[in-house]
Order: C-alpha cells, then sequence, then structure tokens
C-alpha cells in the first residue's frame, strides 16, 4: 500500500511509542526483580538486629548489599557500589549477586569470599570496563568479633554504645573487585561490645547535594547517627533518611543511597531487610 511522508512518519511514532512502552514496563520489571533481590529471605540470630536499605538514583540502580548466614552461626553481611547507573549498574548488580552468594557458600572468611568474587568475575568486568567497591564482614554473636576485608569500599562507621563515639572501622587496604587479576584480599577483626552500632554505606550518602551544591559529607552523617543512637535499626534507618531529605530540599541525587545497620544487643532479633521506597 502507498504511504506517503505523514503516513509513514504516523507509522513510525507508533512503534516509537510503543517501543516506549515496552521499554517503560521491562524497567519497572527489572525494578521489581532487583527489590525482590534486595527484600530476600533473611535469617535470625542471637545477638543484635541489622537491618538494609538501597534507594536508586534512577528506576534501578547498582548499590548491592546482602546477609548470609554460616552454617557456624555467623553472618555474613556484604555491601556494593557497582561503577555507573542505572540499566548497566543493575545488571552487573546482579552478576556481583551471584558471584557473592557462590562464594558465600564455600569460603571460609570475608577474605576469601572478595578473593573467590574476585576470580569469579573479574574477566566479565574487564570485558565491561567496570568494577565494584565491596565491603564484606563476618559478624559472630557469640564471640562479638566482627571480621572484615575491604576492596575499595569506604569503612563503615562504629558508634560506640559506652562513650557514644564514632569511629572508622580499623582501614584494611584491598584493590576494587574487578580491578586485577588474583588478588588476595587480607582481613582484620574487632570486638564488638552491647549496644553497639556499625553503619555499613555506600557513598551516594555523604555525597548526597542540596539546591546550593552542597554535600551532605561525613560530619552530617556523624551528628545523625550520634543524636540517634539509642533508636532500633529500622528506627536509624529511617532517621539518616530522614535527614538526608531534608538536606536536600527535594533536589533529585546522582548516586544511589544505600545503607546496612548492624547493632548490637542481647536480644533476640530478626534480621529485616527494607527497601527505602518504604521509608517515609
Amino acid at each position: 500500500m502507498y504511504k506517503d511522508s505523514l503516513s509513514y512518519n504516523y507509522s513510525n511514532d507508533q512503534d516509537e511509542q510503543q517501543l516506549d512502552k515496552t521499554l517503560k514496563r521491562e524497567i519497572n520489571l527489572a525494578r521489581n526483580i532487583q527489590t525482590s533481590l534486595l527484600n530476600g529471605k533473611t535469617p535470625t540470630f542471637e545477638g543484635g538486629e541489622v537491618s538494609g536499605s538501597s534507594l536508586p538514583a534512577r528506576l534501578i540502580g547498582g548499590d548491592y548489599y546482602d546477609f548470609y548466614p554460616l552454617a557456624n552461626g555467623k553472618i555474613r553481611i556484604v555491601i556494593g557500589d557497582v561503577m555507573g547507573k542505572g540499566i548497566p549498574a543493575a545488571m552487573l548488580m546482579i552478576l556481583t549477586r551471584g558471584a557473592f552468594r557462590s562464594a558465600a557458600e564455600s569460603t571460609q572468611s570475608p577474605g576469601e569470599t572478595l578473593t573467590a568474587m574476585n576470580q569469579a568475575i573479574y574477566e566479565d568486568l574487564r570485558t565491561l570496563k567496570s568494577f565494584v567497591t565491596l565491603f564484606c564482614a563476618d559478624w559472630n554473636p557469640e564471640t562479638g568479633l566482627l571480621t572484615y576485608a575491604n576492596a575499595g569500599h569506604n569503612p563503615p562507621l562504629l558508634i560506640k554504645g559506652e562513650d557514644s563515639s564514632v569511629e572508622e572501622l580499623p582501614k584494611i587496604k584491598g584493590i576494587m573487585v574487578g580491578g586485577l587479576p588474583n588478588q588476595m584480599y587480607k582481613e582484620t577483626s574487632i570486638q564488638l561490645h552491647d549496644n553497639d552500632t556499625v553503619f555499613f554505606y555506600t557513598d551516594g550518602i555523604v555525597e548526597a547535594v542540596n539546591k546550593e551544591g552542597e554535600q551532605y559529607k561525613l560530619h552530617r552523617l556523624t551528628q545523625t547517627l550520634l543524636a540517634n543512637q539509642d533508636q532500633s535499626v529500622g528506627e536509624l534507618e529511617k532517621s539518616v533518611m530522614d535527614s538526608i531529605n531534608q538536606f536536600a530540599e527535594g533536589v533529585s541525587q546522582k548516586d544511589d543511597i544505600t545503607m546496612v545497620i548492624l547493632k548490637i544487643s542481647n536480644q533476640k532479633t530478626d534480621i529485616t531487610s527494607l527497601n527505602s521506597p518504604v521509608l517515609c
């Protein structure tokens, strides 16, 4: 059938509209998948409580956190930040999650886990010219020991219940996953005490900006954590998000915002995994 220029353009417009609808539908599906993975089944343990949340800068993001219960009673915690944003970062986040789950089953410690993850996904990350920063820790409720290794991620903050002080966990070096092949990640340990809180986070928190382009920065985060240190992990999580939102004054953020909070106590509690859109 003959098509003049108007009918031809109209047909193209229809095709583009249909493509837009398809893309939106698939992006929403990808977001639902990612949300489901972040809100997966979580274990229970005695000696504290832990919670995680993630708010993507776009519909889907590249930040990642996870909890994995070990047969010896420890809880393995990981938080990470994939280079990039949006769909490409989300795809690499899924790759990272698979590598973590596989490594957690077959390794004895956080350092071994990061070593195995780098070994598993290094070639893929190099092909895609990407990398992932990761912080992996084993919490032992029986001994109160937190053992951890770092792959280029910012160190978590320790809020001490005894004297209400905040400091970074002792640093341990390690290159980002995907940075170099055949890396061996070292680890160290710290003794935690009753009412201590460990705050794991990605840099989207401290780099959140307001209308003047000013960053939220570490000192505001520290003040918020100290002011709310007696709260439960869920309440503390919400307080941090409220503080960021108040500071940003509605400005859209360019980076994902993700946190994991481990609070030590003598009570038996559930691990809860909250997705940030429900934080209000």
